[in-house]
């Protein structure tokens, strides 16, 4: 039974409203062990409604799921939560903590007043993992949850977001979450031109194997996007050095550029077809270090995974939007994938790729992602599209002196410019 439900600081006393009704709800079921005298706080950021309380394992995991959406109106199938490390050494002694009945707190939750009361569980889903596993051996002791109520999207999206955010969390899962809370399009047409599978969500840690990142698909079209502001004429005397859409921020402002400039994005039909044409770059890529009789890939990680750099996505991107208007050349840059000579990218050949300003350290094009590395791409592919007959050592060099060439030159109009 709750005795006593305080609300403090809250700007107009909510006492015999549903957040109230709400709140003793929870009280009810969850029996924590401060209902006698609950103190309903509020985040004066937001205005988000939240207790701190303490309650059982065994009811916290009978009413608590991790399988929480974020915007569960707009986007129910896509994931709140980053993947669980289940083989990580800190969960292995998280679940050894809990079988040796420690109490844990901090696991973050919203309250949801359906049929069986649920509690969905934002942030602390390693911990509520190890209690549940500790409860198959009837370890049932008071864990500490600070509880949300009656959530607008802005405030469940704030939620989730500062729940998530720790040293060890990517910024790739920060895009995720942002991302979804921006709409469905970003992820829709990454499933469309197939950067992602069907029904597939964003990675939210980037690796080489993963799962398309938000970052790289923004990067992919803002790109393309600045590619088309180049005179094809004139490119041998301007900057095309790419960007790279920042990462762990709401909104980036080359992101937000890009959807301002180009509202009918989705709807661009050019720019879809980039999108799949790159990914049967990936795909011809991955298939040249394919076993045949295995049929699995063999060979070294960064040269099958090589179109997952950054720099080298971008460049192809820039590129690609430079030759709308030209779609001869344009055709050359498509047909790229159709080498057969090795694999398209001729990984080996990139790593061989140097030039004589570049540090000991250097260790050939497709393995960083400054504006060096991304100029360069820019280069390699804009030649390799003059003629199309793919990447040779040649072109890769004379790619790289071109754009050491060009930057000079850029850097001396400058310089004469500010005398």
């Amino acid at each position: 039974m709750t005795d006593k439900i305080t609300f403090s600081d809250f700007p107009t006393d909510p006492t015999g409203t549903e957040l109230e009704s709400l709140i003793v709800e929870f009280c009810e079921l969850f029996k924590p062990l401060e209902r006698q005298n609950m103190i309903v706080l509020i985040d004066e950021l937001t205005g988000a409604p939240f207790v701190e309380c303490h309650a059982l394992a065994s009811i916290i995991c009978a009413h608590g799921t991790t399988d929480v959406a974020l915007d569960p109106d707009a986007s129910g199938d896509y994931r709140a939560n980053r993947e669980l490390v289940t083989n990580h050494s800190a969960f292995e002694q998280m679940k050894s903590d809990a079988l040796g009945r420690r109490k844990f707190s901090n696991i973050v939750c919203e309250f949801l007043s359906d049929n069986d009361g649920t509690l969905e569980v934002i942030g602390g889903q390693h911990r509520f993992e190890a209690i549940s596993e500790a409860l198959n051996d009837k370890i049932d002791v008071h864990h500490g949850i600070k509880v949300y109520f009656d959530l607008d999207k802005d405030q469940r999206l704030d939620v989730q977001v500062i729940s998530n955010t720790n040293i060890a969390v990517s910024a790739d899962l920060l895009d995720r979450m942002y991302a979804t809370m921006e709409g469905p399009e970003l992820r829709d047409w990454c499933q469309q031109c197939g950067l992602l599978e069907k029904d597939g969500d964003f990675a939210d840690k980037a690796s080489r194997a993963s799962p398309t990142t938000v970052k790289e698909a923004r990067t992919f079209i803002v790109n393309f996007y600045a590619g088309q502001n180049i005179d094809d004429k004139k490119f041998d005397s301007v900057d095309t050095t790419p960007k790279i859409v920042k990462s762990g921020e709401r909104e980036p402002q080359d992101w937000v550029q890009a959807k301002k400039d180009h509202p009918k994005m989705w709807q661009d039909k050019n720019l879809l077809e980039a999108g799949k044409q790159f990914v049967k770059l990936q795909e011809a890529q991955k298939a040249a270090f394919m076993d045949k009789k295995t049929k699995k890939l063999k060979g070294r990680a960064d040269q099958i995974y090589k179109t997952r750099n950054i720099a080298l996505l971008a460049g192809w991107a820039f590129v690609a939007g430079v030759l709308q208007r030209n779609k001869a050349r344009l055709k050359r840059h498509y047909d790229l994938v159709k080498s057969t000579s090795k694999d398209p990218l001729r990984a080996d050949l990139l790593a061989q790729g140097k030039h004589a300003t570049d540090p000991e350290a250097y260790r050939g094009l497709g393995f960083r992602s400054d504006p060096k590395e991304r100029g360069r791409f820019t280069e390699l592919f804009w030649l390799q599209a003059e003629k199309g007959t793919g990447f040779s050592k040649g072109v890769i060099d004379t790619a790289i002196k071109g754009y050491e060439a060009k930057k000079a030159v850029l850097e001396f109009e400058k310089g004469k410019a500010k005398l």
